[in-house]
């Protein structure tokens, strides 16, 4: 599918009917939708923190960030070598973030962005789009201090897409293409903000995390 069939309103219709879009590179003119068998997601109560991780938090050598620089956390998930990230997904989602339809979480160092990941909230659900880390464990933290949020935020789904062992190791799980359906319309049915909850420091997010998990 060209640029000029591919909308927000489009996209935002595809996620609440289960597929999403891909490019085969940054440099593919189109896309294509995608509807996996099976369904990558994250438990909300099952995020998996590591001793070495637990560390890493608490040291708090970082600052979390929600909506700073949705573009920059774009381009951090689009600079590796192989990326599915064109100019149409770029432009897309930089449209829907606009609309208030997609977020950022980053991670920063050093004045510096370190990390972060971004996706697309819909009802209940968030959507997770891609990832990058440029500092040791950036992402990981990312993705605590992210499924924190959406816990607190009143989410209920938070699809992966796919499950790759890194996302496994953090608690990530497979379902069936009817089981996440099934997820999926209960989530678009409630009511969620990304934007409301405060971000905790490191000391409460380790301690959420262990109560829920």
């Amino acid at each position: 599918m060209g640029r000029q069939n591919l909308t927000p309103e489009v996209l935002l219709n595809a996620y609440a009917a289960g597929v999403f879009p891909m490019a085969e590179s940054r440099d593919d003119p189109e896309v294509f939708w995608v509807d996996p068998r099976r369904r990558g997601i994250f438990p909300l109560d099952n995020f998996h923190i590591s001793r070495s991780l637990r560390r890493r938090i608490l040291k708090e050598e970082y600052s979390i960030r929600t909506n700073t620089d949705f573009a920059g956390v774009l381009c951090g998930c689009a600079e590796r070598d192989e990326t599915w990230i064109n100019d149409i997904i770029f432009d897309l989602y930089t449209q829907l973030h606009r609309a208030g339809f997609a977020q950022s979480l980053e991670v920063w160092q050093d004045g510096a962005l370190s990390g972060g990941v971004y996706g697309v909230t819909l009802g209940g659900a968030f959507f997770g789009e891609s990832m990058f880390s440029r500092r040791t464990d950036a992402s990981k933290i990312a993705l605590a201090y992210l499924v924190d949020r959406l816990r607190q935020g009143g989410f209920s789904l938070f699809d992966t897409q796919f499950l790759t062992p890194h996302l496994k190791s953090l608690g990530a799980i497979e379902i069936s293409r009817a089981e996440y359906h099934m997820l999926l319309n209960r989530a678009l049915h409630q009511t969620a903000d990304f934007n409301a909850p405060a971000t905790p420091d490191a000391q409460l997010l380790v301690q959420r995390n262990t109560q829920t998990s």
